[in-house]
């Protein structure tokens, strides 16, 4: 079994409303007998942190259009997006673009 994985999040362009106005997280993720991978994560995310209005964040078991991720610096989609497996201390980022007008 893996051990437990400490993740750093951060919600920014608004997506921080989501999460009770706070943009930095440090999360401990549980052991478990495959790796970590992003799909996992946002369903970890959706049921551990997401307070509200979780249509806003994701899309069926993706972020929605409109959210930038990073993952250590880089865009996820160099990645490999949902199936990039998590290592410990990584940095995951999740930018809003979606703005009121």
């Amino acid at each position: 079994m893996a051990a437990p994985l400490g993740l750093h999040l951060e919600f920014g362009g608004g997506a921080e409303l989501l999460f009770d106005g706070v943009k930095n997280h440090h999360v401990v993720l549980p052991g478990q007998s495959d790796p970590w991978n992003m799909k996992q994560l946002l369903a970890w995310i959706r049921g551990n942190m997401l307070k509200e209005r979780p249509e806003l964040f994701m899309q069926g078991d993706t972020v929605r259009p409109g959210i930038l991720v990073l993952i250590n610096d880089a865009d996820w989609e160099l990645m490999g997006e949902l199936e990039y497996q998590l290592q410990d201390q990584d940095n995951v980022v999740f930018i809003s673009t979606l703005h009121g007008g």
